[in-house]
């Protein structure tokens, strides 16, 4: 599948690799929306993709609040009457230092969950009545291996909590709604852009966004008869 002629959105595409997602869908000839909280983060960065020749359009989207979503499908559907791809990138971190699973705070959870897990469902909810009229629909759940409990089992590395919980969410609800649409051409993925360096681990990674970014393009543009309820990495499908 190409990303040509194909409607995009991104949602927390002003900055790091949800906008490296949209730069590079971009320059593969579709239309990119690029959702976003702040509305003048957001349009300097359809400012600087527009003037590398981008579709790119801002969309304000705080996926934490219904009527910003309910409002970005009705603006899409009376548009475009489609979305082919949805890339659900948004993810908060609020725990720096790690916490442990015994010391995070049910507000620190609250939080995480409020943006990792009920905003994804909120987003993809909404976006799948149009993502059913696409001949060759895409959903990227943005997820990471610290979802995966195989992953982290024995494992002397910090834990965050919080997060590690969340992805573990958007991993199983990757499965619930790819088990949903089967049969249907919408394919429904989650991947992990590896250890980049972006705001929500304070610059420590060791990937560049546009590198993360990869993996994100790659599964928004499988062909026919690529995989979904599937965990992709850069190194390719990783078992649950």
């Amino acid at each position: 599948m190409t990303a040509i002629a194909k409607i995009s959105l991104i949602t927390g595409a002003n900055k790091g690799i949800g906008l490296e997602a949209a730069r590079s869908l971009g320059r593969l000839g579709a239309v990119v929306l690029m959702g976003a909280r702040d509305g003048a983060r957001g349009e300097a960065a359809v400012k600087v993709l527009r003037e590398e020749g981008a579709d790119a359009h801002f969309v304000q989207l705080d996926v934490t609040d219904v009527a910003d979503v309910a409002a970005a499908a009705r603006r899409i559907d009376k548009t475009y009457g489609r979305l082919d791809i949805l890339v659900n990138n948004a993810g908060i971190n609020v725990e720096w230092p790690a916490a442990k699973a015994s010391e995070v705070s049910l507000e620190a959870l609250r939080t995480t969950f409020e943006t990792n897990v009920c905003g994804l469902v909120a987003v993809t909810n909404a976006m799948l009545p149009l993502l059913r009229r696409s001949p060759e629909g895409r959903i990227v759940n943005v997820s990471s291996e610290m979802g995966i409990p195989a992953w982290l089992a024995g494992s002397e590395m910090p834990a965050i909590t919080g997060y590690s919980v969340s992805k573990a969410a958007v991993n199983m609800l990757t499965v619930l709604y790819a088990n949903e649409l089967r049969g249907t051409t919408v394919k429904v993925n989650a991947c992990s852009p590896g250890f980049v360096a972006t705001d929500i681990n304070r610059g420590v990674g060791v990937l560049t966004a546009e590198q993360g970014a990869r993996v994100e393009v790659a599964a928004a543009t499988l062909d026919a008869d690529g995989p979904s309820g599937v965990f992709l990495t850069a190194d390719g499908t990783v078992p649950w």
